[in-house]
């Protein structure tokens, strides 16, 4: 009997609650209906604006309660395009939508401030929830420099477009797809909830200036996975011109930056709170791999970073606490409180890391992992960028509680003895960048204003001779190396 009411049981389940979840568990919404932007005049031929037609396309969509927004094979030139609240954007093999050459394409009339940064974006949405980008199409921004050159625009003003900019959405899911060649950053998402990033391909190396990545501004519950990003800038950057960057997981990545694979701030002023970093390989990244910074008062607390590869990075870790005391837009209320607020760092995790730090010379358009530049041939900022791991508070204020355990770093030596620079900057109120501090006074490690640092197990050696210590330690408390 018991069994035969089990049986029941699980009958009336199968038909019930799980009758709208898939294999992994996820729903799966009931058809919606699909909108093809060739019915609303779309014309993939590379040269005809389509702004209308797929604005239409998805206006139709959400005025019939969502839906998919079909993008089929074809080259589609686009202006700023408002996404929606419902509306799945599907690009098929062969799609592409294609950022417009003609500056007035990107109006700003109907587009909220942004609170960092111009205004300017090839995609837009505000207060929307369930947006989605899927397929296996291309958006490319085409925001090359010869077009779109830094400064530019009416007196000056430097209105390049980003790729995408979305402010206050939730439920927002980037699924496949490539992204390509923002004329400035590529995709910022500002105060969202409930982002999902999977296998998305960034592609925004040698585009320009300032091509970020994923540019994620006080956003909650976010997952990155799966995915391949290589950017002209910062790689991952989390930021938080107001509010706190929060439940962040990132796992399963390729990342490659000019300046960073994975980079919290420089705006700070709301935090970074429990983040959890993964499994991922960075490369190529000759300013450095892992930066971790608080300079305008924001809390920076429970960061676990583990099982990660570098090859071809400068600098392997930079954590920094400062008091810059930035503020942005909504922010400037606090901001006389906001430039005698000193932040924390506290409570952070790196584990299971092997890494080469290697002296790179950028050349455009080209992986110079493993070819380093000769010891006589090096600048004094070539040095400082493939320095060691860095971690300074400032006077007063220390960095707390980070542990590195299981650590294997290669770094290159070879430092002419003549540069060795012993007397540090504080430079407590700059942009926070490792290189700003110049040649350090260690090859492995230097730790300066912070308590409760411990070593374990961290093999650090070095390739050439180098007549500076291994660790060096100023104004530190409790600094275990076991």
């Amino acid at each position: 009997m018991k069994r035969l009411i089990l049986i029941v049981v699980l009958c009336g389940l199968s038909t019930g609650s799980f009758a709208h979840l898939g294999s992994s568990g996820f729903a799966i919404n009931s058809p919606k209906k699909i909108f093809d932007i060739r019915d609303f005049g779309a014309v993939g031929d590379s040269s005809t604006l389509n702004t209308k037609a797929i604005q239409d396309a998805i206006d139709a969509c959400t005025a019939n309660g969502g839906g998919t927004v079909w993008v089929p094979a074809g080259n589609y030139v686009i202006g700023t395009i408002e996404l929606k609240s419902n509306v799945t954007l599907s690009l098929d093999y062969g799609a592409s939508l294609l950022g417009s050459h003609d500056r007035t394409d990107y109006p700003i009339h109907n587009l909220r401030p942004a609170r960092e940064g111009n205004a300017e974006c090839l995609f837009y949405a505000e207060d929307a929830t369930n947006i989605r980008f899927e397929g296996l199409g291309v958006i490319d921004g085409r925001g090359y420099p010869e077009v779109f050159p830094k400064s530019s625009g009416p007196g000056g003003k430097d209105n390049r477009p980003r790729l995408i900019r979305f402010e206050n959405c939730s439920n927002l899911t980037f699924s496949g797809l490539t992204y390509k060649n923002p004329a400035f950053w590529g995709i910022h998402l500002v105060d969202c909830k409930g982002v999902h990033f999977n296998g998305v391909t960034v592609q925004f190396r040698d585009n320009g200036s300032n091509n970020d990545g994923l540019d994620l501004d006080g956003c909650q519950n976010v997952l990155i996975e799966n995915s391949d990003i290589n950017a002209g800038d910062d790689a991952i950057c989390l930021k938080s011109s107001l509010n706190p960057c929060r439940n962040f997981v990132i796992r399963n990545c390729i990342v490659s930056s000019n300046t960073a694979p994975v980079k919290f701030g420089t705006s700070s002023y709301g935090g970074f709170i429990d983040v959890d970093i993964t499994n991922c390989y960075f490369y190529d990244s000759p300013m450095g791999a892992i930066k971790l910074q608080s300079v305008d008062g924001g809390r920076l607390e429970n960061v676990n970073i583990s099982r990660i590869t570098m090859e071809g990075v400068g600098s392997p870790v930079f954590i920094r606490l400062g008091k810059r005391g930035r503020v942005y837009a909504e922010s400037k209320i606090e901001e006389e409180k906001t430039k005698e607020r000193i932040g924390t760092i506290k409570n952070i995790k790196i584990s299971d890391i092997k890494a080469t730090v290697e002296v790179l010379r950028h050349q455009r358009g080209v992986d110079t992992t493993g070819v380093e530049v000769p010891p006589e041939e090096t600048t004094d900022r070539e040095w400082a960028k493939a320095g060691p791991i860095m971690i300074t508070g400032i006077p007063g204020h220390n960095i707390e509680n980070v542990t590195l355990e299981n650590i294997d770093i290669s770094y290159p030596g070879g430092l002419p003895p003549e540069k060795i620079n012993m007397e540090i900057p504080e430079d407590e109120d700059r942009y926070p960048e490792q290189f700003f501090f110049g040649v350090l006074p260690a090859w492995g490690a230097y730790i300066r204003h912070a308590e409760d640092i411990q070593f374990k197990n961290v093999n650090m050696t070095k390739r050439s001779n180098d007549k500076r210590e291994m660790i060096v330690t100023e104004d530190v408390e409790g600094f275990v190396n076991q």
